[in-house]
């Protein structure tokens, strides 16, 4: 027969959380889950009644209760803060008194965080280990579902941005113009649509290659950015025409001037791989404002006969729609 001693380190390494009460309901033994969760309890000694409350059964309120009930299921609470609940079943011994092997029962989870217990806390048999270990499983699974999804959507929004974008440029392209010029229209936005378009590209191409006419479009593509606003759309709409989409900037003379200053930083020659590229640019520029609106095909047409109207009158210059242009065109 087991001393008291050799009965609680036996208990201690196949129940860590066991209690083992003398026929008086002094705790005579207590398991290291247990002295874990409340680390500054003298339990040697003490009175279960004490450190425990019973819930249920609600008549059980003494050690002979205890001992009359073997076998059935008990609940119980922490008499002291946290009050984390707790499930036993008792098993007599022949002193009189009881053996209590305990558990968390299905709060194991809310106790493994407010405790910060382990695998190592638990019987390596206990249900509750195969839970830990399921739980920690679903937590790396959903983490590693977490991480996908922010990779998918990362690369969801690189392919739309991708969709919308000039690869050689970096401007917009004339989807993302029409999605742009047709929300401005649909919320009744004033602004103005400049078309620009160089002057003497198709000689870079000819003379220095496609390379430098590359080279070229790349560095119309910063200046027309520079020239602009944040709240502006700039658009190469293919070849070497590009769109100016310029929001709430309706105002002739300030127009005029940001077009006169974009043909005046395009006629800069451009230098590439020893040589100079020289070219420089035609604008022609509508505006969307007042009632009724119009739609997006009638303001770029519109654009466009102001362009072609400031190419037939020499080149290098800007334009603004004029209706009379419609009868030239």
């Amino acid at each position: 027969m087991m001393t008291p001693q050799q009965l609680s380190d036996f208990a201690s390494k196949i129940c860590p959380m066991h209690v083992i009460i003398d026929a008086s309901g002094k705790i005579t033994s207590a398991g290291p889950t247990l002295r874990k969760l409340r680390p500054e309890l003298e339990w040697d000694g003490a009175d279960f009644f004490a450190v425990f409350t019973m819930s249920r059964p609600r008549w059980v309120r003494t050690v002979k209760d205890m001992l009359s009930s073997a076998g059935a299921k008990l609940h119980m609470n922490f008499d002291s803060e946290p009050q984390t609940g707790l499930k036993a079943v008792l098993a007599p011994l022949p002193d009189g008194g009881g053996f209590l092997n305990m558990s968390f029962g299905i709060s194991v989870l809310e106790a493994v965080q407010d405790y910060d217990l382990t695998s190592a806390d638990f019987s390596p048999t206990d249900l509750t280990i195969e839970m830990l270990y399921l739980v920690e499983a679903k937590s790396a699974a959903m983490e590693a579902s977490r991480q996908l999804n922010m990779r998918l959507q990362g690369a969801k929004i690189a392919a739309e941005e991708q969709a919308f974008t000039d690869t050689l440029t970096g401007l917009k392209n004339r989807r993302a113009m029409d999605h742009v010029l047709a929300r401005m229209i649909a919320a009744g936005r004033e602004f103005a649509l400049m078309h620009v378009d160089l002057d003497f590209f198709k000689q870079v191409n000819d003379t220095m290659g496609h390379a430098a006419g590359d080279a070229v479009l790349q560095r119309v593509a910063q200046v027309l950015v520079e020239c602009t606003r944040d709240a502006d759309t700039a658009v190469r709409v293919g070849g070497d025409e590009f769109i100016l989409l310029l929001d709430g900037l309706t105002d002739p003379s300030k127009l005029e001037n940001i077009a006169n200053r974009l043909i005046q930083k395009l006629e800069q020659p451009i230098p590439f791989e020893g040589k100079m590229c020289q070219i420089s640019a035609s604008a022609g520029t509508t505006l969307a404002k007042g009632a009724p609106p119009r739609d997006a095909a009638t303001l770029i047409h519109e654009a466009d006969l102001a362009l072609y109207a400031a190419k037939n009158a020499g080149r290098g210059r800007h334009l603004f729609y004029q209706p009379h242009m419609e009868m030239a065109g």
